[in-house]
């Protein structure tokens, strides 16, 4: 069992290599097979295809994220871990972004940023007073403005100075949603 982890390990490290040189659409699986140092039928006995690998790339970040981010206390630190992949892996984001199959991609980002922005609350504001459907709204507010910077900042060319002026903007937006959830607070008493 260990060996087969080692071996899908490999392999994932690899398709991510493969997509930092040449667009999704491009890549064989003999490409990923050669980067590896494997054959073919050790890659199809791992995977059925490259849209299952990707899924299961993407699946592997959001555990990642799951596991290194038990709490979060900030809007641009939930952005910070949801950015972290792509600032590793700009290149084979960017192929996969624009790529025909992104799907897999674009719903992890979604698990991704409700995650994180589920956790920024329960971190933040663990008393406050929040029925249901209100939470589950400043979930849904606040995921929709990380996922809709993210993907912006990635359909933009992940520049740099981009991400300084995504810090600034959540930074900004602390104050709002301190303000908004403190008035739920205020509720209680």
């Amino acid at each position: 069992m260990a060996n087969s982890n080692i071996t899908k390990n490999a392999i994932r490290a690899a398709f991510l290599e493969v997509l930092s040189e040449k667009p999704l659409g491009k890549i064989t699986v003999n490409d990923i097979a050669h980067q590896c140092g494997i054959n073919r039928n050790t890659f199809y006995y791992h995977y059925q295809d490259i849209p299952a690998l990707l899924e299961e790339v993407c699946e592997t970040e959001v555990l990642r994220i799951v596991r290194e981010y038990p709490e979060l206390n900030s809007l641009d630190e939930c952005a910070a871990a949801v950015m972290e992949f792509a600032i590793r892996n700009r290149k084979a984001v960017s192929h996969i972004y624009n790529s025909n199959s992104n799907g897999a991609f674009i719903s992890s980002l979604w698990r991704i940023c409700e995650y994180v922005v589920t956790k920024y609350i329960d971190t933040i504001y663990p008393d406050a007073i929040l029925p249901g459907d209100d939470r589950a709204m400043w979930i849904r507010f606040f995921k929709c403005t990380i996922f809709g910077l993210t993907a912006e900042w990635i359909s933009t060319g992940m520049k740099d100075e981009a991400i300084t002026s995504i810090q600034s903007i959540l930074q900004h937006t602390r104050g709002v949603s301190d303000f908004i959830l403190s008035n739920y607070s205020d509720r209680g008493k």
